[in-house]
């Protein structure tokens, strides 16, 4: 394709879906390429989409149901996630054809999107391709359907996981996908400065995803009596946010935040990043902070949380406010050697989606200056990455 544009499918259950294709689009943005985005559960239309919301949060409310949901029902395809991918897909394939227009690239970024992009492009007589993009650290069924030209993916783990279900599969491994405002985040000594926290301080930023999961009041206030200067971040969770800025009025030691975009600046003020696995741990990565890793979102969280310990730089911890404390400390105490993150910029990574892209066939524009001069990196040729297998 010579003229590529593109529609994101994102989707608001957390925050992280929306952080992966915020940084999407500003990379498409910088390519000079076209895109929306838009997020499938609104698209699902009112009823359905709270209702929707409203089962996922009864699911994490209950981490053993949750995991069997998971485990045995969307790793495995059973007709539990087909009935509801027919379901979504009645209402997303005629909104997303309505906002196609002249569009050439589908890329899906939340699983419900990925079997309504496949379908729409299997009906489509105008070229369309779709690119899937899987942050977790392994992909389950429902992120894996026919017709689809590239599952763009963030480690060999997740690669695999894609192979599973579809051993024909064309996987691109890159970096995961960080907001511009993490590479371009403040210093540190300007961080504290404008947080008016003390230079030679121990600080930690609390966070709980866009939900505000876990203990994080509880966690925020044995932190400090534990002696640390604390920033926590309430996400979208009102209440959270509520008990975080009364537990502040008492602690001159706690910042407290609601739902915030000065979180790459809270990041490059503190030492440790305690938060629920995802998106956040990436961003934490691109600052070189370590990580303390809530046991709050079970199901895909385990898998991400343990691929997390295994990249390094991280522990994990029952969510319990004593369980945080003793994390904490034992991070400043051993202060664990952190694995360098693969890019500098977010230019650099517009150079390892184009390669992606690229190699399945789905051709970015080139324009001056754009990915060094239209050059692609060096991907390591492993097996999980396929562009294009012989079949």
């Amino acid at each position: 394709m010579s003229d590529t544009s593109a529609l994101i499918l994102s989707g608001s259950i957390g925050q992280g879906h929306s952080s992966v294709a915020e940084a999407c689009q500003a990379t498409l943005g910088r390519l000079s390429v076209s895109s929306e985005t838009v997020d499938c559960m609104r698209l699902l239309g009112g009823g359905a989409s709270r209702a929707g919301m409203a089962a996922f949060r009864r699911l994490l409310a209950v981490p053993s149901v949750y995991d069997a949901f998971h485990f045995s029902h969307l790793r495995t395809g059973t007709w539990i996630p087909r009935a509801m991918e027919r379901a979504s897909d009645r209402r997303l394939v005629p909104e997303l054809r309505a906002r196609l227009g002249g569009r050439t690239l589908l890329l899906p970024v939340f699983p419900t999107g990925v079997s309504a992009a496949a379908a729409l492009k299997a009906e489509t007589s105008s070229p369309i391709s779709v690119a899937v993009f899987c942050t977790d650290a392994c992909a389950h069924r429902m992120w894996v359907h026919p017709g689809v030209d590239v599952y763009i993916v963030c480690s060999e783990l997740a690669a695999l996981s894609v192979l599973r279900y579809d051993a024909h599969a064309s996987v691109a491994i890159v970096p995961p996908p960080v907001r511009p405002g993490f590479f371009d985040a403040p210093g540190r000594a300007a961080a504290r400065e404008a947080l008016a926290i003390p230079a030679d301080a121990s600080c930690v930023l609390v966070m709980g995803g866009g939900w505000g999961l876990g203990p994080l009041v509880e966690s925020a206030e044995a932190l400090v009596d534990a002696g640390y200067w604390v920033l926590a971040v309430a996400g979208k969770n009102r209440h959270v946010e509520r008990r975080l800025h009364a537990a502040a009025r008492a602690r001159p030691h706690l910042r407290a935040f609601g739902f915030t975009d000065r979180v790459p600046a809270l990041m490059s003020a503190a030492d440790t990043v305690v938060t629920s696995p995802g998106q956040t741990c990436h961003e934490a990565r691109v600052m070189g902070k370590w990580l303390v890793l809530l046991d709050t979102v079970p199901g895909h969280g385990r898998e991400n949380a343990l691929h997390e310990l295994e990249t390094g730089g991280a522990l994990s911890c029952s969510p319990d406010a004593g369980a945080v404390t003793a994390a904490v400390r034992v991070m400043f105490q051993e202060c664990p050697e952190l694995p360098p993150w693969p890019i500098r910029s977010a230019e650099d990574w517009d150079k390892h989606l184009v390669g992606a892209l690229a190699g399945a066939g789905i051709e970015i524009p080139e324009r001056p200056g754009a990915c060094g001069g239209g050059q692609v990196p060096d991907v390591p040729a492993t097996r999980p990455f396929r562009v294009r297998p012989e079949r």
